[in-house]
């Protein structure tokens, strides 16, 4: 390169020595600025963090007609407590008391048609017990286990005159539910489960989708290996 330039210099003088000189160091400035990007060494790519996989939902209990109860393991049953009731239980009447009950567990109701009465179990633990209404003898309640298939503090019957159905309880698809009532001596109901709407309130709050209902006609439950009380 410098042969180059004095030669350039003797032959063009000294205008055209100092251009290509400052052409030659344009050319290496040049040539450093525009180096391919690819000979530059990469900023290390970031490590993505992986999300939590997402729960996976629940799954949607089936609909059962009335003639389609579900079956249930007996295990599921056992009572290891019940409620002490004072005195007489009459319509309108009911108890509730979760004091010595676990907090958590799955939640059993029985229905038994003949005594006129529902419990709710927890994990075995009664904590809570009513008189209830039923289906009249033209429309009667289904017998067998049941799973809730729905829940609506405030619905309308579709079926009865847009009746009243509180804190609702779904257990078939042909219309069948646990809600609230003005439970009297001589009422009826087109074969849901009714019970006072106070107690309807507790239940609904301690029941999700998929609890099972078990509705029979004079068969109970074992309870003589149950204490009573707290």
């Amino acid at each position: 390169m410098a042969g180059l330039l004095k030669t350039l210099a003797k032959s063009a003088g000294p205008k055209l020595a100092i251009g290509a000189g400052l052409a030659g160091i344009g050319l290496l400035v040049t040539g450093w600025i525009d180096r391919p990007a690819a000979e530059e060494p990469a900023p290390p790519a970031p490590i993505a963090k992986a999300s939590p996989a997402p729960a996976p939902a629940p799954a949607k209990p089936v609909e059962r007609r009335s003639d389609q109860p579900m079956t249930i393991d007996p295990r599921a049953l056992t009572v290891r407590r019940v409620l002490k009731i004072d005195g007489p239980f009459r319509h309108g009447d009911y108890a509730w008391d979760e004091s010595g009950a676990p907090t958590t567990g799955p939640v059993i109701i029985t229905v038994d048609l003949r005594a006129q009465t529902l419990s709710v179990f927890r994990a075995g633990y009664e904590i809570g017990a009513a008189v209830i209404l039923y289906g009249a003898t033209d429309k009667p309640s289904p017998l067998g286990a049941f799973p809730i298939t729905q829940k609506d503090a405030d619905h309308y019957s579709n079926l009865y005159d847009n009746a009243p159905m509180p804190y609702m309880l779904r257990l078939t698809s042909d219309g069948v539910a646990i809600h609230g009532s003005d439970v009297q001596w001589g009422k009826a109901t087109h074969g849901c489960i009714g019970v006072p709407i106070a107690f309807a309130q507790k239940l609904f709050g301690v029941t999700k989708l998929g609890d099972v209902v078990v509705i029979t006609n004079g068969k109970r439950l074992d309870v003589s290996k149950a204490q009573v009380g707290a």
